[in-house]
């Protein structure tokens, strides 16, 4: 499972809103606000570019399923459905959808030895994985 925004955000919240125990004072509480604090820095990454990252996999995914289309008419079909709102859930849910099609059709192509939309079908995974990137930022040693 890959935790959505809205559940990171909730599970930061959720560990600095009620008072630790007194044994749990000192560097276990260090450590966790230290997690908070990571999660909200790859929560801020994400709020700032995970719609436009969205965007741009679901068009790209889309454009490949098309132009395969003489794997059948199922591909084509779909990448018909659109985006609707821009929600993040309303996006990952059409994602999920698009992804599942793309893999199907990755499939067909591996089976038929097509290795030129082969290699196009894995610059896009690749590219998929670039606009999703988060940064790690340099972190203090202990």
């Amino acid at each position: 499972m890959t935790p959505s925004l809205p559940d990171i955000l909730v599970g930061n919240f959720m560990c600095v809103a009620e008072a630790p125990p007194p044994e749990s004072a000192g560097e276990f509480m260090a450590g966790r606000v230290a997690v908070v604090a990571l999660l909200s820095l790859l929560a801020a990454q994400e709020a700032e570019r995970g719609i436009a990252a969205r965007v741009w996999e679901n068009s790209a995914i889309r454009a490949a399923l098309v132009e395969a289309a003489s794997y059948g008419a199922g591909f084509a079909e779909a990448a018909s459905e659109g985006d609707g709102d821009l929600s993040m859930t309303a996006l990952d849910r059409v994602n999920a959808a698009l992804r599942r099609a793309l893999i199907s059709l990755h499939e067909a192509v591996e089976a038929a030895g097509d290795t030129a939309r082969d290699q196009a079908i894995l610059r896009l995974y690749r590219d998929m994985a670039h606009a999703r990137r988060l940064d790690m930022p340099p972190l203090p040693g202990r």
